[in-house]
């Protein structure tokens, strides 16, 4: 195995799908730390472009002429077939493959202070906050996010100091491939049940990465988690855990308020002890408990709390988590990126404390192995709306078995006396929206496929039967 040593930027390496949000981002690290990088996409992009501008080879399409014999290593994700041209051609000339995840725990080996964020929900949400907190902190870290986070000005920042922060996925256990000085344990559920067995096949993945943090290192989780124990008796480090019950974890918050956009503040607690008051500028409670992690881990690394309230009060949220498109005529228009039945309900509880009349949802189920196995749930946590409209399921990585379809989903919504309508193109509902929408209301589109498109479309669209201004502007919330 070839190892990624930021001391021997002589190495050559290529990225295929080098298009992609998290293969850009690494691409840009190396490129940053002086590698020569290459790579190719099925189709140019802004990030492929940006790419070109900082140095780096791209060829458009996957072709075999695109493997050099002076390469060091290819580098490829999991979308990547066994059949991909440039796979094979690398095989043949016998030049070292890494895949992603792999690739990225390399880079972590370079970094004393390296932390992964895991956790069934909120890892994009948590790594944003302790971003924001180290750069209030002057850390100047090195910063890897599944979203577009603005204060980086996008996905990936490279610092020149000891800090890199980066979310963990536990899907086909790519997290154990990590090596991280402090770990988060955010929550830990049924998900991705396509790759995982049931519930303990997860926990023991979750296990397994705690188990990798070294005996110096740091292990911060939820102690809300059922059956801790469980876990932290596999650990061989230090243990910090944050949740709701002051009297079994360390970090909790008490006296909880919220302003009318659903922002919380918190009184902040470590071992009883009022550490001070922090107020967040992103809605919701489960975004309390988001902020409770990263400041235990910034706890972790000496970091005063006066740079952790500073960084949570100045983060306003990543792009496709509870995001303001903008308002089409008085009707509010927001994305989110919630696939999940407990992102769901928790997305709804925000959006029912927001000023609004009546609430629309549009769903797009994420994966046909998902939607099979939270049928009933996903009904549930989406009769929070006042009116729900369903689309087709998007497929992602998997084929269509004709197992489960959005109309099932609809027939378990309506057996819980909530009506639900399905249109199985994004033009049928922004036209069934343009005719039912009305000023005051707040309309969101959900899901981690390409329903964004529905509200962006609307946006576009110039209604002469509403007399409001039109304003396209993507916002956050604003808590002030």
């Amino acid at each position: 195995m070839l190892d990624i040593n930021f001391e021997n930027t002589n190495q050559k390496i290529h990225f295929i799908g080098i298009g992609g949000i998290s293969m850009s981002g690494l691409a840009e690290i190396l490129v940053k730390k002086g590698f020569k990088v290459s790579g190719s996409d099925m189709k140019n992009s802004k990030i492929t472009r940006h790419l070109e501008q900082l140095g780096v080879d791209f060829h458009l399409g996957h072709l075999p002429s695109n493997i050099k014999e002076d390469l060091d290593l290819v580098v490829y994700t999991a979308a990547v077939k066994e059949d991909n041209p440039e796979l094979m051609e690398a095989r043949k000339k016998n030049i070292p493959t890494m895949d992603r995840a792999e690739f990225l725990g390399q880079i972590m080996r370079n970094y004393p202070y390296a932390i992964a964020v895991s956790g069934t929900h909120g890892k994009t949400t948590t790594t944003s906050m302790l971003s924001h907190i180290l750069l209030e902190a002057k850390k100047d870290p090195t910063i890897s996010v599944g979203g577009i986070l603005d204060a980086i000005g996008g996905n990936i920042r490279t610092g020149h100091s000891d800090y890199f922060i980066t979310e963990a996925c536990e899907y086909c256990d790519s997290f154990l491939k990590f090596f991280p000085y402090i770990g988060i344990i955010l929550n830990i559920e049924e998900d991705h049940l396509d790759y995982f067995k049931d519930i303990e096949h997860i926990r023991k993945s979750f296990t397994s990465f705690a188990k990798r943090i070294p005996k110096d290192g740091t292990l911060v989780i939820n102690g809300d988690i059922e059956n801790i124990h469980a876990i932290l008796d596999e650990v061989n480090c230090r243990v910090i855990t944050f949740g709701t019950d002051a009297s079994r974890v360390m970090w909790t918050a008490a006296n909880i308020s919220y302003n009318e956009k659903a922002c919380g503040s918190f009184d902040l607690f470590y071992q009883g002890k009022n550490m001070g008051r922090i107020s967040l500028s992103v809605p919701g409670v489960h975004n309390i408990y988001n902020a409770l992690a990263a400041c235990a881990c910034a706890y972790v690394l000496d970091i005063p709390v006066e740079d952790m309230a500073n960084g949570l009060k100045k983060y306003t949220g990543t792009h496709q988590r509870f995001e303001i498109k903008g308002n089409l005529k008085g009707i509010t228009i927001v994305d989110d990126y919630a696939h999940h039945p407990t992102e769901i309900k928790a997305t709804l509880a925000v959006a029912n404390r927001y000023p609004h009349n009546r609430l629309w949802c549009v769903f797009q189920p994420h994966t046909y192995s998902r939607t099979k196995a939270f049928l009933k749930e996903f009904a549930e946590a989406l009769t929070a709306a006042d009116h729900i409209i369903l689309t087709d399921i998007y497929a992602a990585r998997e084929k269509d078995l004709g197992e489960i379809h959005s109309k099932d989903l609809q027939r378990e919504i309506e057996k819980l006396g909530k009506k639900a309508y399905y249109f199985s193109d994004f033009e049928s509902i922004e036209n069934f929206l343009l005719q039912n929408c009305i000023p005051g209301d707040l309309l969101i589109t959900m899901g981690a496929g390409d329903v964004n498109i529905i509200g962006e479309d609307l946006l576009g669209t110039n209604l002469s039967t509403l007399s409001t201004e039109l304003s396209t502007e993507p916002q956050r919330i604003s808590c002030e």
